[in-house]
C-alpha cells in the first residue's frame, strides 16, 4: 500500500517579497517547481491577489521515503 506525506505550502516560504510586497510571479514559478523536482505534488493551492500581492497556500503530497 502506497503511502503519503503531506506538506504545507504557503507564499510566506518563497524568498523574495518583503512584509509589505507581493510575490513575483516568476518567484512563485521557481518555488513550486522546486518542490515538483522534490517530488511533492500540489494537491491543492488557493491563490489570491488583492492590489498587486500575491499569496497563496495549500497542500502538497508525495510518496513517503521519497
Amino acid at each position: 500500500m502506497t503511502k503519503w506525506e503531506y506538506m504545507i505550502v504557503d507564499s510566506k516560504d518563497v524568498p523574495g517579497g518583503g512584509i509589505f510586497k507581493g510575490k513575483d510571479r516568476a518567484d512563485v514559478d521557481r518555488y513550486l517547481t522546486g518542490l515538483g523536482i522534490q517530488g511533492w505534488e500540489i494537491v491543492n493551492l488557493d491563490f489570491r491577489e488583492l492590489e498587486g500581492r500575491l499569496e497563496f497556500s495549500g497542500v502538497a503530497k508525495r510518496e513517503k521515503g521519497v
